[in-house]
């Protein structure tokens, strides 16, 4: 029961419903990464992984529009790629917190949960789909990335074409809980995995100006008594994130607490958290864009990624 109620969480963490069968993806709909041709991003924002501390996403995201702040580019890992495909096909802040507070356990659940076995992540891929009408990555309005951990390496690996919901179900695919997801040759899973925060990502996406969100749990705030995997898996992420951080011009680090969780408070907590920290932060955004605006700031056109860096 309790490994059920765990996968039935984690399901809900990333808002993912329905359950029917994945399409067949092929050719130049699989997920893949192609050079960027385009003039490179002002204002990347960067959306890291958490599961169901996910939904603080959306707070930020509030914060954001209620200041006029736009990205040219989102990036994402896990859950703050599903929550960046979403807001990259042009739902709203508010139309996404919406979405949170009507998400229906019952929609999640996999009948292979009951014999312990993990999720396709299947349902996440038609939730995504079905909300950007099955528009493919470099057809959303907004410039997006999706990063996953390629499992032949270990290294992260970007989708900027084809498939929005097969590239977001590779992004939150985190071990144990989802099935590693196969596309073309190479098996993907979470890209909290390799890149927790994705900066770098952005920075080599020849983004000026990089606002990072970070909801990951602090970690001098673990309780006693917490399993050990757990501690060792905040203390990977925790290096990974600051190994990465010094690249952005702002990071957004709510303290949501420790314990995550599916229930309607839990979303509504965690979001009007998010959304006073990151009002707080838009003083030092609107210093990093002024500065980015500026004839110093803007310096030399930045090298984009070539087709194929990402994928290596």
């Amino acid at each position: 029961m309790r490994r059920i109620s765990r996968a039935l969480a984690a399901a809900i963490a990333i808002a993912l419903a329905g359950c029917g069968s994945a399409p067949d993806v092929s050719g130049d709909r699989l997920p893949h990464f192609v050079a960027p041709t385009g003039p490179a991003p002002r204002v990347a924002l960067v959306l890291g992984s958490g599961g169901p501390r996910g939904f603080a996403h959306i707070g930020v995201l509030k914060a954001l529009e209620e200041a006029g702040v736009k990205p040219d580019l989102i990036v994402g890992s896990s859950v703050g790629s599903m929550v960046g495909a979403l807001y990259a096909y042009g739902i709203s802040a508010r139309d996404l917190e919406r979405m949170a507070y009507d998400i229906n356990m019952l929609q999640f659940f996999e009948l292979r949960m009951l014999d312990g076995k993990p999720a396709t992540g299947e349902a996440l891929q038609n939730y995504v789909n079905e909300h950007v009408h099955g528009l493919p990555i470099e057809k959303l309005p907004t410039e997006f990335v999706a990063g996953a951990t390629r499992l032949s390496d270990g290294k992260l690996a970007l989708f900027n074409h084809g498939d929005t919901g097969l590239a977001v179900r590779a992004s939150s695919a985190s071990p144990g809980q989802f099935e590693p997801v196969t596309i073309g040759n190479e098996r993907y899973v979470d890209g909290d995995e390799a890149s927790p925060v994705p900066i770098r990502a952005a920075r080599a996406l020849g983004a000026r100006v990089v606002i990072a969100v970070d909801v990951s749990a602090y970690v001098e705030s673990t309780p006693q008594g917490v399993p050990q995997e757990w501690i060792d898996k905040d203390a990977r992420r925790a290096r990974q994130v600051a190994a990465e951080a010094p690249e952005a011009d702002v990071m957004i680090h709510p303290d949501i607490g420790y314990y995550a969780g599916e229930s309607e408070a839990y979303r509504r907590r965690v979001i009007a958290i998010a959304e006073r920290v990151a009002r707080e932060k838009i003083p030092a955004i609107r210093v990093a864009l002024e500065r980015a605006s500026s004839p110093a700031g803007q310096g030399a056109p930045m090298a984009r990624i070539p087709s194929g860096e990402a994928s290596r």
